[in-house]
């Protein structure tokens, strides 16, 4: 579990690839203290296992699913990634809830400066604007942001000077693809409500059977 607080920038060193392998290598220093393998960081938002690891990288095992639900293909040598430790259970909760388990991607439509904000909206499958709210809580390449408004296929995120400096959304533009993982309640929410409504339409259905003798 994370909590979408950023604790430092890596970069991509390097990826491993063969047959039955792809392994990415992160350069970084802040994320490796008391570190462990098989311990977990998440990476653009993405959460991944340290099978290796020095005094300045780590690396962990890609799994093809993720790849292909992540921007994590995308990147090249040198690319900017977010990261942040697992939280631990004595650890400053600073954000919201994250698992880690990125819903899929969407692409940055229009960037625009609102005072000491940057308005930053995004165009996204309404398969995933289902689970968002206004003023509800989302995870962007990793971090936990407050959203502004929703609409049918898009929406906008406000972000306060310390979160476009010191994350990767300040590399951002028009047609970038950024990790999105939507808010970890507002599913289990959503799937309680759709079960809810389909055991009701059973039961009405069951009751005009037996009204019409079929039961």
């Amino acid at each position: 579990m994370f909590t979408g607080i950023i604790q430092e920038i890596g970069k991509l060193k390097g990826r491993k690839k063969a047959r039955d392998k792809y392994q990415l290598e992160i350069n970084c220093q802040k994320v490796l203290v008391d570190i462990n393998k098989g311990d977990s960081i998440a990476v653009n938002g993405v959460c991944l296992t340290v099978v290796e690891f020095s005094k300045d990288s780590f690396i962990a095992d890609v799994m093809p699913e993720t790849l292909r639900a992540t921007n994590l293909v995308n990147l090249l040598k040198g690319s900017a990634v977010n990261l942040e430790q697992a939280v631990r259970a004595d650890g400053f909760f600073g954000g919201h809830l994250v698992s880690g388990h990125v819903d899929g991607t969407a692409k940055v439509k229009n960037i625009r400066s609102e005072k000491n904000a940057k308005l930053v909206e995004i165009a996204i499958d309404d398969e995933l604007t289902k689970f968002m709210v206004d003023k509800g809580s989302v995870t962007l390449n990793g971090v936990s942001l407050t959203i502004v408004r929703v609409e049918q296929e898009s929406f906008s995120v406000s972000l306060i000077p310390e979160t476009w400096s010191y994350t990767n959304l300040k590399n951002i533009k028009p047609g970038t693809e950024i990790n999105v993982e939507t808010d970890l309640i507002g599913k289990y929410v959503v799937k309680l409500m759709q079960q809810g409504q389909s055991k009701h339409r059973t039961s009405i259905d069951k009751n005009l059977l037996a009204e019409n003798g079929f039961i």
